[in-house]
């Protein structure tokens, strides 16, 4: 309560001395004569009321101020003209500008004034500090040509100097458009001539510039056209602003005009200034710089190698045709640029229609990446050896006014290489289905190389030897000797003629064990379809016969009877090593039976020094005879003695361990059988001496 107290008793004393100050200041006298210009006012009682200018009790000075000058206060308020571009601490302190009591002859409108406002001087006094760029003619003017009341010393009472005048032009100036122009008469004339035509505001549409700078307007709104200046005077509502493609046809393909207005965020149609600037002159201007993404767009990507390239590289500047310079290349294709050092071999076959990076890579044409697999594409398929082998081996460096050939390269073995076999399976090839792909020699031979030829080589087939038997179980150069060095075919692998001579027949490699014994002129050269050896042997082994032999036919010398069951070693005993011709059984003793039968009879029916057994003896068995007496003896037998028995006869001897049937010599005298007289036949036995 008592703190309410005390706050009452200083705001009363606070108050009573502010009444007291301003009756003091009401009393003071002025400190000088004012300007004639306020002295003339009845309101300020010549300069005397100070109330009038310096308010009251509850007003200010600016106040006071803004109470004759109406119109300044509106400008402050509305922030326009020159009093309301200034600070806020000007605007409400005039004097700052406007200081009185200087004596009549004193203009408070001065050249401090209009420094302090922002303005060097009113001589100097630039009108873009009221919102109107003054140039041209209207800088020539004097102030009182628009403002006629700038030189008057003291303005007549409701007069202004500079305030009231517009900016619009027929506000001074003779409209000959008679109020056709809605828009304003700076928006086409310049302030230096009327002649002098311009488009104020045209670049919020167009900048008049570059290409479009010196262009006239009529070129662009011709008199009775839709958008002519008179149409675009009247009209009440601006209209859609034109696009590039109204005007211009564009060269560009649309996917590439698609692309550049897409990525700019702009129309299809109004894509043209994402790369053509307003301030260049042409189309082609040489300021014009496209980026990655936009030349990208035009279906070409600018990647390594072309991202270094200069642009006349590609689009030479020569050319004013632009189909010409920029004919539109595809990303691969090669060919539009770059010459074919191949000479067209690449127009036809497998790769005709394919550009260089079917064989090269995008980034370098060398090194190339022509691959097995596209070789595989060509007419020669590269494995083994050829697989291995620089392309310069079947591709020889060209002459310098030539390209290297690879159209045309030989593909068959034969073309390459020579012929190993001197010609030897010509005949045979006349007759086998046709060859592979790549040559004759691929029926045998892998690409490896020459000498692994194929496992399922025919040899029957080729050379008329079929390899079977031990002939299979051999290795190949068992017939074939490998050389130590190759001939001039590269061949090692050798000829039977080489190592065997001539080949005709088994004798060919094999000694005859049997020395020619059955090639005399009495044997059959062909036997069973088969020749030489193998009328009797396979090729298993020479022990196997390949059919029964037939021992009377190569031997003359039957076996029959006695000797049909006969083992062969009976005969043809088998040696323990095999003899100087590699033969294992020994020969026959012969073939007369005394070669391997011991005589019987003791030599009775020897006859120059041979025994001809097969003259009575059969060789179904030794017991059967086929003895004819009556041919073969002295002694003919009648009807009387084929009845007697032989031993009547011949009688059994023993000489020494021997004993036999005496046959002959023999009596054959009828005394030397039967006595003198008597009718019967002597029974005693012969003594032999």
């Amino acid at each position: 309560m008592r703190l309410k107290r005390i706050s009452f008793w200083i705001a009363t004393l606070s108050l009573a001395l502010v009444l007291l100050i301003g009756i003091v200041d009401v009393q003071r006298t002025s400190p000088g004569p004012v300007s004639s210009v306020h002295a003339q006012l009845e309101q300020l009682d010549g300069g005397q009321s100070c109330s009038a200018c310096h308010g009251g009790w509850f007003s200010s000075m600016t106040e006071s101020c803004l109470e004759c000058h109406a119109a300044i206060g509106e400008q402050i308020e509305a922030r326009r003209g020159l009093h309301g571009a200034q600070l806020e601490a000007i605007t409400q302190r005039c004097a700052t500008c406007h200081s009185e009591h200087h004596g009549e002859g004193f203009s408070i409108v001065n050249d401090q004034s209009f420094a302090l406002a922002g303005a060097k001087s009113r001589a100097e006094f630039d009108h873009q500090l009221i919102g109107w760029e003054m140039s041209g003619a209207h800088v020539e003017l004097a102030c009182s040509k628009c403002h006629e009341n700038a030189d008057l010393a003291v303005l007549p009472e409701g007069a202004v100097r500079f305030l009231g005048e517009r900016q619009d032009c027929a506000s001074c100036h003779e409209d000959p458009h008679e109020g056709r122009m809605r828009v304003s008469c700076a928006s086409c004339h310049g302030q230096e001539t009327w002649e002098g035509l311009h488009s104020l505001g045209h670049e919020e549409r167009l900048p008049l510039i570059g290409g479009h700078g010196d262009v006239s307007c009529r070129t662009c709104h011709e008199k009775d056209a839709p958008r002519s200046l008179e149409a675009l005077g009247e009209a009440l509502v601006k209209p859609t602003p034109r696009l590039c493609a109204d005007c211009h046809e564009s060269p560009h393909v649309a996917s590439f005009t698609r692309a550049a207005a897409l990525e700019s965020g702009r129309d299809e149609r109004a894509g043209c200034v994402v790369c053509h600037a307003a301030e260049h002159e042409l189309f082609r201007d040489e300021r014009l710089a496209l980026s990655p993404q936009q030349h990208a767009a035009s279906g070409f990507s600018l990647g390594p190698p072309h991202a270094e390239l200069e642009c006349a590289s590609c689009h030479a500047p020569e050319l004013a045709n632009f189909t010409e310079r920029y004919p539109g290349r595809g990303q691969e294709e090669c060919s539009a640029c770059h010459a074919d050092p191949h000479e067209g071999q690449f127009t036809t076959g497998p790769f005709a229609g394919g550009e260089c990076i079917a064989c090269h890579s995008r980034q370098h044409f060398d090194p190339h990446e022509f691959d097995l697999d596209k070789h595989a594409r060509a007419a020669l398929r590269l494995e083994g050896a050829h697989a291995a082998a620089e392309c310069s081996a079947c591709h020889e460096d060209p002459e310098p006014e030539h390209a290297r050939q690879f159209r045309g390269t030989p593909s068959q073995c034969a073309e390459c290489h020579s012929d190993s076999h001197a010609g030897f399976f010509v005949e045979q090839l006349t007759q086998a289905p046709p060859p592979p792909q790549n040559g004759e020699c691929a029926r045998c031979h892998d690409s490896e190389r020459f000498a692994n030829a194929e496992r399922g080589f025919d040899h029957a087939r080729w050379t008329g030897f079929p390899v079977l038997g031990a002939h299979a179980q051999a290795a190949c150069e068992a017939c074939h000797p490998r050389a130590e060095v190759a001939d001039e075919h590269g061949r090692t692998f050798g000829t039977v003629a080489e190592h065997f001579g001539e080949f005709e027949s088994c004798a060919t490699c094999h000694e005859d064990p049997h020395q020619g014994a059955f090639d005399k002129p009495r044997h059959p050269k062909r036997f069973a379809g088969e020749q030489s050896c193998a009328r009797c042997h396979d090729s298993t082994s020479f022990r196997a016969l390949a059919r029964e032999f037939d021992h009377g036919l190569w031997t003359r010398f039957g076996l029959v009877g006695g000797h049909e069951g006969v083992a062969c070693a009976a005969c043809h005993e088998p040696l323990r090593r095999p003899d100087e011709h590699g033969r294992t059984t020994a020969l026959a003793a012969g073939t007369s039976c005394a070669d391997c039968h011991e005589d019987p009879h003791a030599g009775q029916f020897t006859l120059e020094g041979e025994n001809d057994c097969a003259r009575c003896h059969t060789s179904l068995a030794e017991s059967m005879l086929h003895f004819d007496h009556e041919r073969d003896a002295r002694f003919a037998l009648g009807d009387a003695h084929k009845k007697l028995d032989c031993a009547a006869c011949h009688h059994v001897e023993e000489r020494g361990e021997l004993e036999f049937v005496r046959y002959r010599p023999i009596a054959f005298r009828c005394v030397d059988c039967h006595g003198v007289g008597e009718d019967v036949l002597l029974r005693r036995k012969p003594r032999v001496k």
